[in-house]
């Protein structure tokens, strides 16, 4: 492999010649052979976005040549449309500030832009701190990124994948609603309700989740660039927040605001934890619909067999034919990983020392996987599983007609305690609720058949 020398503050270094990068990513990548998490390319786009808003702020504020607000504007955008990504190498396990990977963006729209600059036959050239980092510190670009990144995956990926299942949800709750069931509290036999009725009740966990998630999202719309260093504004002129803000929203479309207060914003990633707190709402509703689908599916033979999932690959390969609820275990799996995840994010956000949090790259690792791993895999519950679901009518009407707990029906009638007698004497004896009524001689049967009506009970 060649290299080229390329210099910093610390002096000099080899980088790859074919790299864009420069001497400080070069650095983090040989100081920080840790893992292979990545910086998540959501964060670099982040980053590219802020640094070409910031170009045309500083332009129009007279800071910043017309040609090198181009140059970093076309290196930026190169970067937005997923041409440069190899060219960002960082791993998350690097400085808590995102130093490093805010300066790999510098360095290479710096080198990109330089490129851009000689085939155009000027004589201007980009320096990374000092044009591309204009007004700008690490310290207020990486959580800005760190927000618009978040906001972009909530509101692009995860709440799109909800309202997915919810639809399906939905139709099928109205499609299932006259068919009765027995219900189940404590995992024992309770009073009957409709396949349904107990759908819209899953499809009201989405419809509550994707509200939550909604709210929550706006507080992280606040950027905390106009801040710098600590919070003080340093080197910014006044007011290059806010018109960074409007720069970055007319380009998303999605209303941006500078922070009223920086030195919160550098310091405190409080929004960050409200919203994934409404992401893990979400993710425990979705554990609990996955299992409710696999236990109402199990068998087909020797468990509860009321509902149907598709067949989608063999589940075993010592026992010919079994086929497993694997769209609910992957499901359940992604729950686990966002729990976990919650408890990293918690914590790293506990950690803001005096004027700096620096535990930023892993707070937004974290919360863009579990953003991506609930939105997969919604998805791939929804195409695989929940869009395929059908009633297994003569089991939830065996289910019905042997459960106890129509007994119920009985206790304006008969009173509790008989009612409670005629279950315990069907249990005990294997007959069925009318046979032990009639046998106690507590009802007729006319008068069982009148008042146990599992559709007047629902």
């Amino acid at each position: 492999m060649s290299y080229r020398i390329e210099h910093d503050s610390m002096g000099e270094i080899q980088v790859p010649e074919d790299s864009l990068w420069g001497a400080q990513t070069q650095r983090s990548k040989q100081n920080f052979k840790i893992g292979t998490e990545k910086m998540p390319i959501g964060v670099v786009h982040g980053l590219a976005l802020l640094k070409k808003s910031a170009a045309i702020v500083s332009h129009s504020l007279g800071n910043l040549s017309e040609a090198k607000k181009d140059a970093i504007a076309e290196a930026a955008d190169e970067i937005l449309a997923g041409k440069l990504d190899a060219h960002f190498p960082l791993v998350v396990w690097q400085t808590g500030s995102g130093t490093q990977s805010n300066m790999n963006v510098n360095e290479v729209i710096a080198n990109r832009g330089n490129q851009l600059l000689e085939e155009k036959g000027s004589e201007e050239r980009l320096h990374p701190n000092d044009d591309v980092n204009k007004s700008q510190s690490s310290n207020d670009t990486f959580p800005t990124a760190l927000h618009i990144a978040g906001v972009l995956a909530v509101e692009n990926q995860l709440l799109p994948a909800i309202d997915v299942l919810k639809e399906t949800i939905g139709k099928k709750s109205e499609q299932f609603m006259d068919i009765i069931k027995i219900g189940r509290t404590h995992l024992q036999d309770a009073t009957p309700l409709s396949v349904g009725q107990e759908f819209s009740g899953w499809h009201r966990m989405l419809e509550k989740s994707a509200k939550m998630i909604t709210q929550s999202v706006a507080d992280m719309k606040e950027l905390a660039i106009g801040g710098t260093a600590v919070g003080t504004g340093l080197n910014a002129p006044k007011g290059f927040g806010d018109q960074v803000a409007v720069e970055i929203s007319k380009a998303l479309g999605i209303e941006f605001t500078s922070a009223k207060n920086k030195f919160h914003s550098l310091t405190s990633y409080d929004d960050v934890v409200y919203v994934h707190g409404a992401v893990k709402a979400l993710a425990a509703d979705l554990m609990k619909i996955a299992n409710d689908v696999r236990l109402l599916a199990s068998g087909p033979r020797s468990g509860i067999g009321e509902l149907s999932i598709p067949e989608n690959e063999p589940g075993s390969s010592i026992m010919p034919g079994k086929v497993n609820p694997t769209q609910s275990e992957a499901m359940t799996m992604v729950v686990a990983q966002v729990m976990g995840n919650d408890t990293t994010i918690s914590f790293a956000a506990s950690q803001g020392n005096y004027q700096l949090n620096v535990y930023k790259p892993v707070i937004i690792y974290n919360f863009l996987q579990s953003v991506g791993l609930l939105s997969d895999a919604i998805l791939s519950f929804n195409n695989n599983c929940a869009v395929g679901i059908e009633p297994n009518l003569e089991t939830i009407k065996h289910h019905v007609d042997n459960s106890l707990m129509l007994v119920t029906a009985l206790n304006p009638y008969i009173g509790y305690e008989n009612a409670a007698k005629i279950a315990k004497h069907a249990h005990k004896n294997g007959t069925t609720l009318k046979e032990a009524a009639i046998e106690l001689e507590l009802l007729t049967a006319d008068k069982f058949d009148e008042i146990v009506r599992p559709e007047n009970m629902i």
